[in-house]
């Protein structure tokens, strides 16, 4: 990919070789970013990197997935993650807390979930919570379908159980299981027609803003703890961290709304728009943002950081 002086340098790992702890030390200039191939994580990344280069640092996305940015994590090849999901990562965090080797800043997105979902119109019409399901003249408004993305996902294989076991009363019904592009194709056609249908759905995503999309309540936690409510943690190498208490503190103050992320998901992966476009749009959209992003942050040398970013945009 093409390489723009004020935006996130992407890099492809093919094959990583880990190099070692040594490449972390007396680094104070950039910050090496893990960017699994996720459309929220690529834009929230690019959106900080088009945040500290006017401080005087520079920004490096390395592309692998996200058990082996964890690894990079732990030996010095990356500085930070802006999409620990928990507890779909939780091994792999789990790993990395033990060894010391990350520090946890909390989440940058408030509101991220997953669940069963339908579109506005059948939320409006009364269904929301999974426990609606059970009524047969429910069940037949659905056709006793459920559509969700790749067999043997994880969350297709929790929709299998719930089935299996017959939680609000599935036994009866029939899962369609496709790729995640095929399953919105469903869900746009029932839109386009306002059929009730129910999906797997989670947040951020632009399947929200697109279609109005709600997630159901669900007593019974297929999806996890509290109706499948999930955290999205900024995680930071301990030595970074240690290292860089100037940077640290603003990856400690970007937080973002799962209604945001899925803005510009949207943007970015529907609308095909170009991902330096997107995030500096969504910079200049929302100054007050990004002045609580950079409150107490300086530049590198040591100067107002909000004056050097509003500058730059």
């Amino acid at each position: 990919m093409k390489t723009h002086p004020k935006t996130l340098t992407l890099s492809l790992i093919a094959g990583l070789t880990l190099a070692g702890p040594a490449l972390a030390t007396d680094r104070d200039d950039g910050l090496r970013l893990v960017v699994p191939p996720w459309p929220g994580v690529t834009v929230k990344s690019e959106i900080l990197a088009q945040l500290i280069e006017p401080l005087g640092y520079s920004a490096e996305a390395l592309e692998v997935s996200s058990t082996v940015g964890y690894s990079t994590l732990q030996s010095g090849d990356s500085d930070a993650f802006l999409a620990g999901w928990m507890p779909a990562q939780q091994e792999s965090y789990d790993a990395a807390m033990a060894a010391g080797a990350i520090v946890d800043l909390g989440n940058n997105v408030n509101g991220a979930r997953m669940g069963f979902a339908v579109p506005g119109y059948v939320a409006e019409a009364g269904i929301t919570n999974a426990e609606q399901l059970a009524d047969p003249e429910v069940a037949e408004r659905f056709d006793r379908r459920i559509y969700s993305i790749e067999s043997g996902s994880t969350v297709t294989d929790m929709i299998d159980g719930a089935i299996e076991s017959d939680t609000h009363g599935l036994k009866d019904w029939e899962l369609k299981a496709s790729s995640t592009p095929g399953m919105l194709a469903e869900v746009r056609a029932a839109v386009a027609e306002e059929q009730w249908i129910l999906f797997y759905g989670w947040t951020p995503h632009w399947m929200v803003p697109e279609y109005d999309v709600h997630i159901l309540d669900d007593a019974a936690d297929i999806f996890g703890a509290d109706s499948g409510r999930s955290d999205v943690k900024t995680i930071v190498a301990t030595d970074y961290a240690e290292a860089n208490p100037n940077l640290t503190r603003l990856l400690d103050q970007f937080v973002l709304s799962a209604d945001d992320q899925s803005d510009f998901i949207r943007a970015y992966s529907l609308e095909e728009r170009e991902l330096e476009d997107v995030a500096h749009d969504w910079l200049t959209a929302h100054p007050e943002r990004v002045a609580a992003f950079l409150e107490g942050v300086e530049t590198r040398d040591g100067k107002d950081a909000l004056s050097a970013v509003q500058a730059s945009l």
